[in-house]
């Protein structure tokens, strides 16, 4: 996964969240980037007609950016589960979310036939617990 497939993971997030547009702010908070570099990926986004952004009301995904961030959503809940689910690595979100930017697609299918996904996947991940709701661990452990 590209950084622009990160970012657009984050846009659908905060989406769903907000049950409407990304704020830049909100976006670069979730990345961790300064909102200068939020800024510069939306206008490359844009320019690709993955996200339409209207200034001071935030950004919003195509229906192209929709599909490659359920892909990419997809692609970080099986590191996800498979880390946590197979390895059992304790930091499995850190871990996760330093993996997701180097995994491509084909390792990404390899590891799926590990974990076995489910078929409500990306659906399964909860943006408030930052988590796949499908990892065999209890929320209460991931809250600590």
């Amino acid at each position: 996964m590209n950084t622009a497939d990160q970012y657009l993971k984050a846009i659908y997030l905060i989406q769903r969240a907000e049950n409407g547009p990304a704020a830049t702010g909100a976006l670069a908070d979730s990345l961790d980037v300064s909102p200068a570099s939020a800024n510069e990926m939306i206008g490359k986004l844009q320019d690709r007609e993955l996200v339409d952004h209207e200034k001071y009301k935030g950004v919003s995904l195509t229906d192209e950016g929709i599909v490659r961030a359920r892909e990419a959503l997809q692609t970080y809940c099986i590191i996800e589960r498979f880390l946590a689910n197979v390895l059992e690595v304790e930091e499995f979100r850190a871990e996760a979310k330093e993996l997701e930017a180097v995994i491509d697609e084909t390792v990404a299918e390899r590891l799926d036939t590990i974990i076995d996904r489910e078929p409500q996947c990306p659906d399964c991940f909860d943006p408030e617990a930052d988590v796949c709701a499908l990892i065999d661990l209890e929320i209460e452990e991931l809250a600590d």
